[in-house]
């Protein structure tokens, strides 16, 4: 157990590593959610006006774009199993003595540690542009765990469609077609009581609107401490299936090469 944890965190650090070792890639990642916010914020905020949604539309916007970061951030994990299988750097792992689930894992809390971070930096514009968040901190930290829950879930999606197709291309392009319909139909921009009905239905089973809806408690002066505990099961469940269907995947390519 103790060399699975260490082999874990050698694996985190290295992909942390190779991160902070990419200063173009690392300012995209940063400054592309925060234009979201701005951009969106400003976009929407006249037709919102009528609508009593909150007192500031950037607040209502902060979580529904954070969950968008952490969609589009975790859909391009598998990119990184392509390249270490094209390099042979994968195969190379299997011939050592690290455990396998070190290989999966520490790509999965690099994600999550990276949605995070941008997360909390999204925060911090939000609030630095007026927003305010009365909910507490307490249900800040939940929504930020509810956060890497679904960086978790949708990285090991990637991961496994990475392992099967072996192929850049593929993953890109069904990431793409998971990702922006999932972030739009859910109550990002919108409320879902403005969304019709057949919207409205989808979005009460997508993973994607129970991020928001949590996020959306830390807007209220009283959290419905039950309802973000419902949402926040549902998404450990989503989380822990799509990362057992990642190691499933892995063990089908352990056994081809």
């Amino acid at each position: 157990m103790t060399a699975a944890v260490m082999q874990s965190y050698h694996m985190t650090v290295r992909d942390l590593r190779a991160f902070v070792r990419q200063p173009f890639y690392l300012v995209a990642t940063l400054v592309q959610p925060v234009i979201w916010l701005l951009l969106f914020g400003k976009l929407f905020a006249p037709l919102m006006e009528d609508t009593h949604t909150t007192d500031s539309y950037i607040g209502f916007l902060t979580p529904g774009i954070i969950a968008m970061t952490a969609l589009f951030a975790s859909g391009w994990s598998g990119m990184v199993f392509v390249v270490e299988m094209e390099q042979g750097t994968l195969n190379r792992f299997l011939v050592t003595p690290v455990r396998r689930g070190a290989l999966i894992t520490g790509r999965l809390i690099h994600q999550a540690l990276s949605v995070v971070l941008q997360g909390l930096i999204i925060l911090a514009i939000a609030l630095a542009t007026g927003a305010r968040f009365p909910g507490g901190v307490p249900i800040m930290v939940v929504f930020l765990v509810c956060v890497a829950l679904i960086a978790v879930a949708f990285a090991s999606l990637s991961n496994a469609l990475g392992l099967v197709t072996r192929s850049q291309e593929s993953v890109i392009s069904i990431a793409q077609f998971l990702v922006l319909p999932l972030a739009f139909l859910s109550s990002t921009f919108v409320p879902r009581r403005l969304m019709p009905d057949w919207m409205s239905t989808i979005a009460g089973g997508n993973p994607v609107n129970w991020l928001v809806e949590i996020g959306r408690q830390t807007l209220a002066d009283g959290v419905d401490w039950s309802f973000v505990l419902t949402r926040g099961a549902g998404l450990l469940a989503v989380a822990l299936g799509c990362a057992w269907l990642s190691t499933l995947a892995f063990r089908v390519y352990q056994k081809q090469v």
